[in-house]
């Protein structure tokens, strides 16, 4: 039984006044791991960033996307190393690398819950990331322009990032809560003020719930990195796992899992109140 699949985004990992790893955030989350979570966790590309940054003195320079993949490369080994230092000795760690076509293709679709599912039962926490190292962009985009041709009437993972995968997991393993760990308290109506967050979006009815996330939508602007697509995306992916049941929660990692369950902080819940 998964309870609770926790994703958390790469600028969150990062101290990025310093230009490094936050490893007070890793410290807090890791210790926090038990058997029947599982952790989506961007970082591997920032972290490899960072890595490379400290040991040559400069950023690598060429083709963005193949930067990008090099960084993923490097950094991907730094994240399990850095989570496994600071998680619970008695459960095993598994790194598990997914692309679009591990919840697209059927087959691979059911190994993969299959394999999550096992974990919770041996003891082990699953730490799933993109495979960013591997995949690469235009090749992806074919592929899944080629499957939208083939399947017009499917819903087609895609992958464009984190927040999605850790949505797609949620539904595919049922769990009973979603945490997205992101680098701000929660959703709220202006960034640059704390004290317009929502704490809830609550709604009795399918229909309650889409209009008020659509509006809630209508304040997202921007994103906290190039390439990441805001809280705009992240609120429509929430609300895809509110819709079959599960309970999702946006807010930070410099709070414990519990306090953010357990609303004892500043977060946004995002529910049916059924």
């Amino acid at each position: 039984m998964i309870n609770l699949v926790i994703k958390i985004g790469s600028m969150a990992l990062i101290r990025k006044e310093d230009n490094d790893i936050d490893y007070n955030i890793f410290s807090r989350l890791a210790s926090q791991l038990r058997p029947g979570m599982i952790l989506v966790s961007s970082g591997a590309t920032e972290i490899g960033r960072v890595d490379y940054i400290k040991r040559t003195g400069q950023e690598l320079y060429g083709d963005a996307e193949m930067c990008k993949t090099d960084y993923a490369a490097q950094g991907q080994s730094i994240l399990m190393e850095t989570y496994r230092r600071f998680t619970d000795p008695r459960y095993s760690l598994r790194q598990v690398l997914v692309e679009h076509n591990h919840f697209n293709d059927p087959a691979k679709r059911k190994h993969l819950q299959e394999l999550l599912d096992r974990a919770a039962k041996q003891h082990a926490i699953p730490v799933i990331n993109y495979n960013d190292c591997i995949s690469d962009e235009e090749n992806r985009k074919m592929e899944l322009m080629d499957l939208h041709n083939k399947r017009p009437t499917d819903q087609i993972v895609e992958c464009v990032d984190n927040d999605e995968t850790a949505a797609v997991v949620s539904e595919l393993m049922h769990s009973e809560k979603l945490i997205l760990l992101t680098s701000v308290d929660g959703i709220m109506l202006d960034p640059a003020d704390p004290s317009t967050l929502i704490p809830e979006v609550a709604a009795k009815t399918e229909d309650e719930l889409k209009k008020a996330i659509a509006e809630l939508q209508g304040h997202c602007h921007g994103a906290s990195r190039s390439g990441a697509n805001g809280a705009g995306a992240k609120l429509e992916y929430a609300m895809r796992c509110a819709l079959t049941g599960t309970h999702v929660i946006i807010g930070s990692p410099r709070f414990r899992l519990s306090e953010l369950i357990h609303h004892e902080v500043p977060c946004t819940h995002i529910f049916l109140a059924r």
